[in-house]
């Protein structure tokens, strides 16, 4: 292994940057997919290889990286000694955030002074306190683990949050959401640089899904009660209990003794979206819970979560997560159990 952060010709340089209590997927495995790049599909097939990539791992001071799972990788360089390679990714903060970003400034000053010349700048997952602890992600749309992004809004409110998006693209930085969301952003990258042909053969190569788009499937609606309105809690615990109910929002408002107009701004102040839209993410959540049971028909799930007509459920449905409701029972369902379909 190369132990300098010299690129032999013709390859992009791809900096990941290691962190103490970083993930240690979210570093190995998209060193190892940048690495296969133009690799493994050649030798499959008995071709000759053409490596894309040159990828380094650097630290603070090239010290060795202790990542949440107790191991510890080796650093190729600093990150000062990095110059301006063609990518920086930055891996999801796998310890406590708070404690990362406190003892991280140095990083921020160095992401900044990337993202003035003009590196492509990424991260996965929670790495995307980084990127706004830095201030690169200010009027601009980002994404980060769908647990995260109360907390994520409450830091950065001049962040154009998109909770559920899996990956943001703003010319030179981008954003992937969940935890294992660094394989989909490291397929659109090499997309970026090296075309969809190459990409493709790479995803099949590591049987990988290309083109997701939306981490919505895996999120809950829970995650959206983290703020001190006593009121609007209280709406909320009583959707939970009525959401299959039909359900009038001016009805709603006069039932917590609010005004239509102060309901509409006090729950969004409070959860991040219209309470319309809130009860909509509610029903779906609800009907992937029901969609894991085989023994339910889709009209049926469609009838408990308070819809009439299946399509229109099922357009819905698709809307938020990315997937139709048969596709998300055919992912989600367990192993061996038969599925009833409409």
């Amino acid at each position: 292994m190369r132990r300098d952060n010299t690129v032999p010709p013709g390859l992009k340089k791809v900096a990941i940057i290691g962190f103490d209590q970083a993930l240690a997927t979210a570093i190995t495995g998209i060193m190892d997919l940048f690495r296969m790049a133009g690799v493994t599909w050649a030798r499959i097939h008995e071709q000759q290889p053409e490596p894309r990539f040159e990828v380094i791992l650097a630290t603070p001071g090239g010290r060795p990286c202790r990542c949440v799972n107790g191991l510890t990788l080796q650093a190729h360089c600093s990150w000062e000694s990095l110059g301006s390679p063609d990518v920086v990714m930055v891996p999801t903060i796998g310890g406590e955030i708070d404690r990362t970003l406190a003892g991280n400034h140095e990083l921020q000053a160095l992401l900044q002074h990337w993202h003035n010349a003009g590196v492509d700048i990424a991260s996965n997952c929670t790495g995307a306190f980084l990127l706004a602890e830095a201030g690169l992600l200010n009027h601009r749309d980002a994404t980060t683990h769908w647990g995260y992004c109360d907390l994520f809004r409450q830091r950065y409110p001049r962040v154009t949050l998109r909770p559920h998006q899996l990956i943001t693209a703003n010319d030179t930085i981008f954003c992937a959401g969940g935890g294992m969301a660094w394989f989909d952003l490291g397929l659109f990258l090499v997309e970026r640089y090296c075309g969809v042909e190459v990409a493709r053969t790479l995803a099949k190569a590591f049987v990988l899904d290309m083109g997701r788009q939306n981490q919505a499937a895996y999120a809950s609606v829970h995650a959206r009660r983290y703020h001190q309105d006593q009121t609007i809690l209280a709406v909320q615990a009583w959707l939970d209990q009525n959401l299959a109910a039909p359900i009038r929002m001016d009805a709603l408002a006069e039932r917590f003794n609010l005004t239509p107009r102060t309901f509409k701004r006090r729950f969004r102040a409070a959860t991040g979206e219209t309470p319309l839209n809130y009860l909509q993410s509610l029903r779906v959540e609800y009907a992937r819970k029901l969609l894991e049971d085989p023994q339910l028909r889709l009209s049926q799930v469609t009838e408990r979560v308070g819809y009439d007509d299946v399509s229109s459920f099922s357009r819905l449905f698709r809307s938020r997560t990315g997937m139709t409701p048969g596709s998300y029972r055919s992912r989600f369902l367990p192993s061996g159990a038969g599925a009833d379909t409409p």
